[in-house]
């Protein structure tokens, strides 16, 4: 899948981020504060700005941290629909363009990521 920028992802973000997504960008300078928010189930998402995610830059439609982006914005558009199970999100306008192989792929990851970022807000909620 190629990326067209169109930057329909990064509006209204409610990306989930894991610890390891967290470090990644501390280790770029951000604070925690600055990018992400807990809610109170423990789960960290990406915070929102002016209506779009704190890293899209809608001048250039271009997102400042692509190299060390979340997990979940790397195997984006593939998701987990509580419903449907692995699906590609509509929202995408490339989402077309991918195979069947990468959104099987993908969706691997996507399980274990959400296993991760379930555990980490478990305990969260304990701490």
């Amino acid at each position: 899948m190629r990326c067209l920028r169109c930057g329909e992802c990064c509006q209204q973000t409610e990306m989930l981020v894991s610890k390891k997504d967290i470090q990644r960008l501390e280790k770029q300078g951000y604070t925690q504060e600055f990018f992400a928010r807990v809610d109170e189930s423990g789960y960290v998402t990406l915070r929102n700005r002016k209506g779009h995610c704190v890293f899209y830059k809608p001048e250039t439609h271009a997102c400042m941290v692509y190299a060390v982006r979340p997990a979940g914005c790397r195997v984006y558009p593939v998701i987990l629909d509580e419903e449907k199970g692995i699906v590609v999100d509509t929202v995408c306008t490339a989402g077309k363009s991918v195979s069947e192989r990468e959104k099987l792929v993908r969706g691997r990851l996507v399980v274990r990521l959400l296993d991760v970022i379930d555990a980490e807000a478990e305990l969260r909620c304990k701490e």
